[in-house]
């Protein structure tokens, strides 16, 4: 019998192009292209209900959306039992950490997600500028989860800084997305290097590059590691079986530290059904308990309405 699965990493991508508009994170940036396929939330309780996904995250995709969250809002208040609002907002724009307050109140918003606007330019303020770190101390205080995604070029520094931060907020759940490791590379960041002649060779087993990178967490329990396709795509391509990935994740960080996500509506290599069956083989080394907590359990800990 197949375990319940928890989705943490599902992006909508509405139908409704005069309602739902496409939006630039910045105003100096071009305003994003329609993708030619979409993810309404009506497709992904129909997925979801086909493959015995209880309840997801609807994550803000804001390479398409913005700062916008109304989609995802709007979608999870037709199934506010099993869909739950994860915004982006301008981090740096003092205005944030109260909007925020009154979306968790009033939208039923469960989380945060930081990303850096401008990758390229390899600074730290998208994050910890005086401004953002009123926003992390607004989810530590709501109890709602703060949720990063980090490129590869950017671990060296980013994360002995997260793990700063993550000492000062030692109650607040902290999501790196795809892991925060060499197989959270996107397909983005693998061209970028393809096409600046650089060989893509990432570090296989037994460490996977885990004790160069995320290692540094052991000893800080609310750092969680979210496993996506964006993993999953890396691990084929480097011939690693996920399992081994995975069982190497709990045995450094403990059973209740790695989620699942599904990244549909940006990865699209795979189905829906394609990517439940990977997560549930995913945990085919643990044991029944490890696997309930990484496919459902610590997901809805972490997402748990307060």
């Amino acid at each position: 019998m197949n375990l319940p699965l928890y989705d943490t990493h599902a992006h909508l991508v509405s139908d409704d192009w005069d309602t739902y508009r496409p939006q630039a994170l910045r105003p100096d940036l071009p305003t994003p292209k329609r993708p030619d396929y979409t993810v309404t939330v009506d497709e992904l309780i129909a997925m979801m209900d086909a493959e015995g996904v209880a309840e997801a995250c609807l994550v803000q995709r804001g390479h398409l959306y913005g700062y916008d969250n109304s989609y995802i809002l709007d979608s999870a208040r037709k199934f506010p039992d099993r869909l739950h609002p994860v915004v982006m907002l301008d981090a740096q724009d003092p205005a944030t950490p109260d909007r925020y307050r009154d979306m968790v109140e009033r939208d039923g918003v469960r989380g945060f997600r930081l990303a850096h606007t401008r990758p390229w330019i390899l600074d730290t303020a998208w994050m910890s500028s005086p401004q953002a770190m009123e926003v992390w101390k607004a989810c530590a205080d709501l109890g709602t989860p703060m949720t990063l995604i980090l490129f590869m070029k950017q671990l060296s520094y980013l994360l002995p800084l997260i793990k700063i931060i993550a000492k000062r907020f030692p109650d607040l759940p902290i999501l790196l997305d795809h892991g925060g490791m060499p197989y959270g590379m996107s397909q983005y960041e693998v061209r970028l290097a393809k096409e600046a002649g650089e060989q893509v060779d990432l570090p296989g087993p037994p460490h996977f590059g885990i004790d160069r990178t995320i290692a540094i967490f052991e000893d800080v329990p609310n750092v969680h590691f979210k496993i996506t396709e964006i993993n999953m795509e890396r691990m084929a391509a480097e011939g690693v079986r996920p399992a081994h990935l995975i069982r190497r994740m709990v045995d450094s960080f403990g059973p209740d530290r790695v989620v699942w996500g599904s990244d549909v509506g940006q990865s699209t290599l795979w189905n829906y059904t394609e990517k439940a069956a990977m997560a549930r083989s995913a945990a085919d080394f643990l044991t029944d308990e490890e696997a309930r907590k990484f496919l459902h359990d610590n997901a809805a800990r972490v997402y748990a309405a307060k």
